[in-house]
C-alpha cells in the first residue's frame, strides 16, 4: 500500500467561516504569508472547541479537502467503500486496463510467503494465459476477458485520487484507527503524520 501526493486545501476560507456565526472575524489571528497559510492560536482554540462540540458544531471540517493518491488492494478499497459521505474518488479501471500488462507479483498486495506459493503462482501463471487468448482474439475473447475477471484475486493493486473533507477523514481515522488489517494502520499513520493538526484535532475530540 502507498500513499502519496497528501495535501490540505480550504483552510483559510473553512476558518474565516468558522468565525461566521458569532460574527466574530476580527478575533480571527490566523495569516497568510507568500500564498501559505497559518492557523494562529485562537483560531485554534476555536476550531478544538468546535471540534469538541460534536458533529452538528464542527461544520467548519466539511469545508476543509484533503487530496490524496492511493495505492491499495481491492480486498482494502471494498472496506474504504463504505466511506460515502464527503468521500469521492477517480480509480484507474480494471475493466480497461486488465489486459494492458503481463500480470506480475508486484501488481498484487502479498506476504513474501504467498509470494512464492505454488497456489498463487498458478494464478498468475493462469491469468497469463487468459490474457493472451484474449489478445490473440480468436473467438474467445469475452470469454476471457470473463474469466480474468472473475478469477483476479482481490490482492491486486489499483491506484485512485481521493478528494475527502476532514470531516470525513477524522471519522475514518477514529473507526479505523484499532482494525486488524495492516492498510488501515497505515492509513492512518500516514494521515496523522502528514496533515496538518488531525492528530491534535483527535485528541481534542477524544476529550
Amino acid at each position: 500500500m502507498v500513499i502519496y501526493n497528501i495535501k490540505v486545501l480550504g483552510f483559510e476560507d473553512a476558518i474565516r467561516g468558522m468565525r461566521n456565526p458569532r460574527n466574530s472575524w476580527w478575533l480571527s489571528d490566523s495569516s497568510v504569508d507568500n500564498n501559505e497559510f497559518t492557523l494562529g492560536d485562537d483560531d485554534f482554540k476555536l476550531l478544538a472547541k468546535l471540534v469538541r462540540g460534536g458533529a452538528e458544531h464542527r461544520k467548519v471540517l466539511r469545508q476543509i479537502q484533503v487530496n490524496c493518491e492511493i495505492i491499495a488492494p481491492l480486498y482494502w478499497w471494498k472496506q474504504f467503500d463504505t466511506y460515502k459521505v464527503g468521500v469521492s474518488a477517480n480509480s484507474t479501471s480494471t475493466m480497461n486496463s486488465i489486459t494492458r500488462d503481463e500480470f506480475r507479483p508486484e501488481m498484487f498486495e502479498l506476504s513474501k510467503d504467498l509470494e512464492y506459493s505454488e497456489a498463487f503462482q498458478a494464478v498468475i501463471k493462469e491469468l497469463n494465459e487468459l490474457r493472451e487468448l484474449y489478445l490473440e482474439d480468436s473467438g474467445y475473447k469475452q470469454q476471457a476477458f470473463m474469466a480474468m475477471i472473475q478469477l483476479l484475486p482481490s490482492s491486486y493493486l489499483q491506484l485512485r485520487t481521493i478528494t475527502m473533507t476532514y470531516e470525513a477523514l477524522l471519522n475514518i481515522c477514529m473507526q479505523r484507527k484499532g482494525h486488524k488489517l495492516p492498510e488501515w494502520k497505515s492509513f492512518v499513520k500516514a494521515m496523522k503524520s502528514e496533515v496538518d493538526y488531525l492528530s491534535v484535532l483527535m485528541n481534542k475530540a477524544r476529550g
